[in-house]
């Protein structure tokens, strides 16, 4: 974290996958009190609104090529893409609100353009690294890693004029535990760094985050993003998601990951995704998040 400045953007977007309410995920964050949460920590807060994402055309809805809503996606992608880029042009620094996770593809568009060597931590139950020949629904928010690769639909890889975005040995995913048969095949055959479920149960997060970190470094990354999605948490904790898979990261364990990775000050862009009101409990996922945002500003106990 190199600027006390931070420019928020939301993407109200649900189209990267079926269910709906993931798109009033960048409200209920801003209701949760995301603003007021970082302006205590003397942060100044940018609040640039919402993306304006467009509806889906009945003909997009189907499947084309197994990509489910690809024109509407890639369009939301390209705008988000040039806001993040805006952004960080202004030294400032991109925190975006989700929305499904298929935004990812743009938050990394806007922000890898700066970066000679970008590092990403990928804090999810999934590695989001399908193609349209390996999904097994088409949907377009379980593929963003493996378009930020360089790998899918050259609508998606090729947002804002460059690809890839970021390089496999320069990935570190936190929190896998429902990988589909083609992502497997993809992490081997591309040496992606993996901590599963198994690794934080056997390791512990405290060491599992002192690996991920000094891995990055060892790897001379100039920036890291963060792209954290609420079912990276167990259910329990995170109730408010579209894909939940149960036995996940506790709510302490992600935050003292978020702890140490603001104690690191290696995180230069970040965006939480996947909260989904319609299917939550008072709003409780999109209060973890803005507690989560917190740690990862700085904010301590004492």
């Amino acid at each position: 974290m190199k600027t006390n400045k931070i420019s928020i953007i939301g993407v109200p977007m649900d189209l990267g996958q079926m269910r709906r309410g993931v798109d009033m995920g960048p409200s209920a964050i801003r209701y949760a009190g995301v603003i007021e949460r970082l302006e205590r920590l003397r942060y100044i807060i940018v609040d640039l609104g919402d993306i304006e994402i467009g509806r889906a055309e009945r003909s997009d809805v189907k499947n084309v090529e197994n990509l489910r809503n690809l024109k509407a996606v890639a369009e939301a992608n390209e705008q988000l893409a040039v806001k993040v880029d805006e952004a960080v042009q202004s030294e400032s620094f991109p925190l975006v609100l989700g929305g499904d996770h298929s935004i990812a593809i743009g938050t990394l568009a806007g922000v890898a353009k700066h970066y000679e060597n970008l590092g990403v931590i990928w804090y999810d139950a999934h590695g989001d690294l399908n193609t349209a020949e390996t999904s097994p629904s088409g949907n377009i928010h379980g593929m963003p890693l493996a378009v930020s690769l360089g790998i899918g639909h050259p609508s998606l890889t090729n947002i804002m004029g460059y690809t890839p975005k970021i390089k496999p040995e320069n990935i570190v995913i936190i929190g896998a535990r429902a990988l589909d048969e083609g992502e497997r095949e993809l992490i081997k055959e591309k040496g992606i760094k993996v901590y599963t479920m198994h690794e934080i149960d056997r390791l512990g997060m405290t060491q599992v985050m002192e690996e991920a970190i000094t891995y990055l470094r060892n790897r001379g990354t100039d920036g890291v993003h963060l792209s954290l999605d609420l079912d990276g948490l167990d259910p329990h904790d995170a109730p408010g998601v579209g894909t939940p898979v149960i036995g996940g990261i506790s709510y302490r364990e992600s935050h003292l990951a978020m702890e140490m990775l603001a104690e690191s000050g290696i995180i230069t862009s970040a965006e939480f995704v996947e909260v989904n009101p319609i299917l939550d409990e008072r709003n409780k996922t999109a209060t973890v998040a803005v507690a989560l945002m917190g740690s990862l500003f700085g904010e301590k106990l004492l």
